[in-house]
């Protein structure tokens, strides 16, 4: 197995509730071409930390890869709503425009 998947597995097992841990092995398992198991902890962290809007958009783009269109469009307004009740116009612009550019392309 990966060594950097192997650390952070061990860095999570310390700290389980720390979303860059969660969100670092979900990019990782993304870039060894496991979309699904980096859905499964990007949907995990979105559930315990729904502010974390960062993952929003990470989650939308591999659910739009693996061809889940419908949920992309979910997960891309989800975050849009998140991001405007925490403030963060940065992340909401993102996320507007990526489900924009999805529309589009749908």
């Amino acid at each position: 197995m990966n060594a950097r998947i192997e650390r952070l597995k061990e860095l999570l097992k310390q700290s389980p509730h720390d979303a860059f841990i969660r969100f670092a092995l979900a990019k990782e398992y993304e870039k060894i071409n496991e979309p699904q198991k980096a859905i499964d902890l990007l949907t995990e962290l979105l559930k315990d930390q729904p502010d974390y809007v960062g993952a929003y958009y990470h989650l939308a783009a591999l659910l739009k890869d693996e061809e889940r269109t419908e949920d992309a469009l979910e997960t891309y307004t989800t975050g849009m709503e998140m991001a405007q009740k925490i403030g963060d116009q940065h992340a909401y612009s993102e996320l507007q425009n990526a489900k924009l550019n999805l529309e589009l392309d749908v």
